[in-house]
């Protein structure tokens, strides 16, 4: 009996295929399909049918196993078996590929055991990646093998977040699963970052929601009352200083210089160390702090870390104010917790403040985001440009007939 047949293959008569007699010395017969090259169906003596491809990488036969019959049906085999060719053919070893998806961790098995480690040693806004991963990035894709994440999985998911959050928060899932999947290439998990090339939504300018003086005062008033007392505080410091929502959530002890009245920012966006004045205001909120041993100024649950979520008394102190809430990130009429450093420095113009003073006291680095706040001048920028017009008219001598 030949151990090597040809057979146009199809699943009846893959399953009525013999194995070797018993008095056979072989303990397999292998048949070869007529379609698709090297593609092997091997049935053992004791009926066992199991798919193969052979196929040359290296100048060196290699064989590597597909899976059994019928559980792999012929068309699946050949489909298999094609794959494993294109792989060939582009200088890849699919025994090489199938290894490593064996070893391949999930999204989800990589961002909880390499990435949020790294990220919470290098990143100050590690706790948000970590918030976006648990909320919304791997409960959809977080099964996923690391390699089978493509450019359209990236897509489909920020255009998802797209329709209850605002442009810029899809793309900042978008810069997270981008830049999880650059790691992965850089530390030789990966190949290629699928997401390469991928352009972020266009966003709009946003300028925000400014809180009126009497909003302000209802507040504070609704701040008092929240049962989150380090929340609360820490939310005051951030209308009263203009500082980022991070800047005050990371303050330490060790940084404030109770006597000059000054906060240092180690770590700011722009990367450089800032020292922020502080008010009266800001200084009697701190002050006023309860008593808790704590490296950081206002210490989450857990005193041994900063305090993380400042949305449930905010958007509770909203509500009894009777205050619109931006939930979830969406722009428009609501207010977000970000619109108390763009109150401050509208309130700082108005207030007669230069844009110049302003954008010292925001930590800006230009004064094009300081701009922004021109319009809240009102009379004093009216009477600078009439001062500027009198004076320049003054200096024009009349022009002789």
């Amino acid at each position: 009996m030949k151990t090597n047949r040809k057979v146009e293959m199809t699943d009846r008569r893959c399953d009525k295929l013999d194995g070797p007699d018993a008095s056979s010395a072989a303990k397999e017969i292998e048949y070869s399909d007529v379609r698709v090259p090297r593609l092997k169906l091997m049935v053992s003596r004791s009926g066992r049918r199991t798919w193969y491809w052979r196929y040359v990488w290296r100048n060196a036969k290699e064989v590597i196993r597909i899976g059994e019959f019928p559980g792999i049906n012929v068309e699946q085999a050949r489909r298999i078996a094609m794959e494993y060719g294109a792989q060939v053919d582009q200088g890849i070893d699919p025994k090489g590929e199938k290894k490593a998806r064996m070893t391949m961790p999930t999204l989800e098995e990589f961002a909880l055991n390499q990435y949020l480690p790294y990220a919470f040693v290098h990143k100050r806004s590690a706790d948000d990646d970590a918030a976006k991963l648990r909320m919304y990035i791997l409960p959809k894709m977080g099964k996923k093998l690391l390699c089978d994440i493509t450019r359209h999985d990236v897509d489909m998911h920020r255009t998802a977040i797209l329709k209850t959050h605002s442009k810029s928060t899809a793309n900042r899932h978008h810069a997270l699963i981008a830049r999880m999947l650059a790691l992965a290439v850089e530390w030789d998990i990966l190949k290629l970052n699928p997401v390469v090339g991928l352009r972020k939504f266009r966003e709009t300018a946003d300028r925000g929601r400014y809180l009126a003086p009497e909003e302000i005062a209802k507040l504070l008033k609704a701040l008092d009352s929240d049962d989150n007392v380090v929340g609360a505080a820490a939310l005051k410091v951030l209308l009263f200083t203009g500082c980022r929502r991070e800047e005050i959530a990371q303050a330490r002890w060790e940084n404030l210089d109770v006597e000059r009245g000054l906060l240092k920012l180690p770590k700011t966006k722009s990367g450089k160390v800032r020292w922020v004045p502080l008010s009266p205001q800001a200084q009697e909120v701190i002050a006023n702090l309860p008593d808790i041993q704590s490296e950081w100024i206002f210490p989450g649950r857990d005193p041994s870390r900063p305090i993380n979520n400042l949305y449930k008394p905010f958007h509770r102190a909203l509500r009894l104010a009777g205050i619109e809430t931006a939930q979830d990130g969406k722009t428009g009429g609501g207010v977000r917790i970000h619109d108390l450093r763009h109150s401050f420095a509208s309130n700082a113009v108005t207030a007669g403040l230069s844009l110049y003073t302003v954008q010292a006291l925001l930590g800006h680095s230009t004064p094009t985001m300081t701009q922004r706040y021109a319009a809240f001048a009102g009379n004093t920028l009216h009477d600078a440009v009439a001062l500027a017009a009198k004076t320049m008219l003054g200096a024009v001598e009349p022009v002789e007939a």
